[in-house]
């Protein structure tokens, strides 16, 4: 681990970033330059001591999934990720993972997107990033472990996963989640996490096990999708996806038509924020 070349990257990396770059607002007495140490540490999900100690060249060996998030909040480049883990002593990780490196375009793009339920996905189905109104909406699912990260998984294994949706979205939407697995796991081969994924909800799930042998490819989701919130009760949202191919991450993005009941229902959310229940409960 190089302490020296560790602790001189992320301080040149903060402070290149701005608030604005990440959707923090500026304030009118910032005096250090980029972001602070502690935004950094919010960002990702860490203590500011711990944080700090580590930019500051004293803190323990950081693992595997700490640089992860390290990188996200930074905005790091796939190349600057390499860079990181070389420094932090854990070699160049392999590009493709399931934790996911997350974009810095689309995690822009989130950052614009602070007051509306927006996420990106990877092609395994795990949240890798929300924005607080999709947490309001949708409940906090970027801290789970295992094949509980997976949404794949979620939905067939864990009922109160389904707590949102009403029919006969619930219906279209096991239908395109059992799709989209099967084109990751015929790509991936028998011997992929994908696979490893089916074969455990085949055993799991009867009504996994009867869609999978159905082989349906290619089902679209619902453009229009209607929802059952615990809070602000029915909502109508159209429901945007964008793929980007070379992270293999896909961004999904709700919004409601302006002046409808709906979208008075998602400022409501977006202003509640983290007062909201977990749908999940």
């Amino acid at each position: 681990m190089e302490y020296g070349g560790l602790s001189d990257f992320l301080r040149k990396r903060r402070e290149a970033l701005q608030p604005e770059d990440v959707g923090m607002p500026r304030g009118r007495r910032r005096r250090t330059p980029g972001l602070r140490r502690e935004e950094v540490a919010a960002l990702a999900s860490m203590s500011a001591d711990y944080y700090s100690r580590l930019e500051s060249g004293r803190g323990p060996q950081p693992s595997v999934d700490m640089l992860g998030s390290i990188a996200r909040a930074l905005r790091l480049t796939l190349e600057e990720r390499d860079h990181l883990f070389v420094l932090a002593g854990h070699g160049r990780p392999p590009r493709t993972t399931r934790a996911g490196h997350v974009d810095p375009g689309m995690l822009r793009i989130l950052d614009r997107l602070q007051d509306t339920p927006a996420m990106l996905l990877s092609r395994h189905g795990e949240t890798l990033a929300q924005t607080p109104a999709h947490v309001a909406f949708a409940g906090e699912q970027t801290n789970l472990e295992g094949m509980e990260r997976s949404e794949f998984y979620r939905w067939f294994a864990d009922p109160a996963s389904r707590t949102l949706y009403r029919e006969p979205e619930l219906s279209t939407h096991s239908r395109m989640l059992v799709s989209w697995l099967r084109s990751v796991a015929t790509a991936d081969g028998p011997r992929s996490y994908a696979a490893q994924l089916v074969r455990t909800l085949q055993n799991l799930s009867p009504e996994f096990a009867a869609i999978w042998d159905v082989h349906e490819v290619g089902v679209a989701h619902s453009r229009t999708k209607r929802f059952d919130h615990p809070v602000v009760g029915e909502l109508e949202l159209y429901c945007e996806v964008i793929d980007n191919r070379d992270q293999q991450q896909t961004l999904v993005v709700f919004t409601a038509t302006p002046g409808s009941e709906s979208a008075e229902k998602l400022q409501l959310l977006s202003v509640l924020g983290g007062q909201t229940l977990d749908p999940a409960r």
